[in-house]
């Protein structure tokens, strides 16, 4: 195998995290390194489709392991849902004389590489690139850390001017599904609730929550709210409380897309760095149509059909351990 692939393309698709500069870097030098030429498909799928490709260089991925976003850009691409959006791609990659494709995402891009590869023999290996984290076959996606450090940032600062005005703070973090984002940024703020997607949200016993806390005097209270929480985003969770408890001058801060912004973590960028490296690996071993993954610090190859179906479940204990601390 390793002898058939001179050339491989890499790109990023569904919404950025930081990180996968470092992931880009990775895959671009570890291809030189073993005599293959590597091109970037900018702006993702659409870009495969309009033939946005240009030659990545050792000298070309310098000095963006530290730069959050992605250097080639990132899209969504409803022509690439097509058959003939998809033969374009195909046609384009053939034009570049494509062996491979490493595609950085998340679900969205594992489908789309999973249908294409089905319909076209060509080989895909996927890097874990999703703030959310719930991507199955690995401990952690890139980007997830940075995003998790950047929330609690934010909230540490949202905490002193809570505390300064006797404030209720109702705090909105991405997380459409997937409530990982808010659970750990809650422990480690020290949030007196944490709503998430995976939980059912009783407003009744979150209004007692609060009660509890006014009656050990607390000056301020943070309320964590994850988007996709079944009760509704922070504003309508906060109107909710407010009908029933108004001890507190209450405020609605939605952090929104400066989760996915910033210089990645030290963690993101050798996470990204490890991954990358056996993307190329992998490549060169024959894998194809598979995730590649840390679990429990060991590479872990994962097929597209279990990574999209699956997904990273909520730790029950950390769930546990965040009612216990918000007492």
């Amino acid at each position: 195998m390793k002898n058939k692939i001179k050339k491989i393309a890499v790109f990023t698709s569904g919404g950025d995290s930081p990180g996968m500069n470092a992931a880009i870097r990775a895959v671009t030098r570890t291809a030189l390194a073993n005599d293959i030429e590597v091109m970037g498909i900018c702006d993702g799928y659409q870009g495969m489709i309009d033939g946005h490709f240009e030659p990545l260089t050792s000298y070309s991925v310098s000095n963006i392991i530290q730069r959050g976003g992605t250097i080639l850009r990132s899209a969504r691409s409803q022509e690439f849902r097509t058959k003939e959006g998809r033969k374009k791609a195909f046609e384009n990659l053939l034009k570049h004389t494509i062996d491979a494709v490493v595609a950085i995402g998340g679900d969205g891009t594992f489908t789309g590489a999973l249908v294409f590869s089905q319909e076209y023999e060509i080989p895909f290996i996927g890097l874990p690139g999703t703030i959310d984290n719930d991507l199955f076959g690995t401990d952690n996606c890139i980007g997830y850390d940075t995003a998790l450090n950047t929330v609690v940032e934010a909230v540490d600062k949202i905490r002193d001017t809570a505390d300064s005005h006797h404030r209720l703070f109702f705090v909105e973090v991405m997380g459409r599904d997937a409530g990982f984002i808010a659970l750990r940024s809650g422990i480690a703020t020290g949030a007196e609730a944490i709503l998430i997607p995976e939980t059912k949200t009783y407003i009744p016993q979150l209004i007692e929550k609060l009660e509890q806390g006014r009656e050990h005097h607390k000056n301020s209270m943070i309320i964590i709210v994850a988007e996709g929480d079944d009760a509704g985003g922070a504003y309508d969770v906060a109107a909710k409380v407010k009908e029933r408890f108004n001890y507190y001058d209450m405020r609605v801060t939605v952090l929104g897309h400066v989760q996915r912004g910033g210089s990645p973590s030290a963690y993101d960028r050798v996470l990204a760095s490890t991954l990358g490296n056996a993307a190329v690996n992998a490549l060169l071993e024959g894998k194809q149509n598979v995730m590649v993954g840390l679990v429990k610090n060991e590479i872990a190859y994962t097929p597209f059909e279990k990574a999209i179906k699956h997904h990273n479940e909520i730790n029950p204990q950390l769930l546990q351990l965040a009612d216990i601390l918000a007492l």
